[in-house]
């Protein structure tokens, strides 16, 4: 566990130091992200434009989270045990890529509609049933969905007339 709060500091250290735009977190054994980071990166929070908090063991995202990175035009949270998302993801307005593969989630996460930005969503191997095709389609710059290895209702799917990439 030491290790693991080691390597958070060091990666956020060089981060902060080096202005750097992209914060990887990626397998650093995290439930959670840590508090105190919130402090430590206000000062380079605006310039962060991806970060990667792939493998953990993160259960849930405060709105802070969102509401503090809202430059991030990529998010990856692959590998997780996440079952939903905060509201305040809607808040990411650069957002162009949300990886969720490999988590808990149920029901297709709805507050990623509002995000006009969003090119690809990943959400493979996941436990989502149903899928608002509708609604997805009115993201004028969506390019790909990503929904393999999930228990979708492909009766209910409507097809006809989308414009992006749908992977089921």
């Amino acid at each position: 566990m030491a290790e693991a709060v080691a390597r958070v500091a060091r990666k956020v250290n060089e981060v902060v130091e080096n202005g750097e735009h992209h914060l990887d977190l990626s397998e650093c054994a995290l439930n959670a992200f840590p508090i105190g980071l919130y402090v430590v990166m206000k000062s380079v929070a605006q310039d962060i434009r991806s970060i990667n908090l792939a493998n953990n063991e993160i259960k849930a995202l405060t709105g802070k989270f969102f509401t503090t990175f809202i430059q991030l035009e990529e998010l990856n949270l692959a590998g997780n045990t996440l079952q939903r998302l905060p509201d305040e993801v809607n808040t990411l307005v650069q957002l162009k890529s949300i990886n969720l593969s490999k988590n808990k989630i149920q029901d297709f996460p709805e507050n990623l509609l509002d995000i006009k930005t969003l090119e690809r969503i990943n959400l493979e191997d996941n436990q989502i049933k149903d899928v608002p095709v509708d609604k997805l389609s009115c993201i004028p710059s969506l390019q790909s969905v990503n929904l393999k290895s999930n228990p979708i209702n492909k009766d209910n799917l409507k097809l006809l007339g989308i414009k992006f990439e749908l992977l089921i």
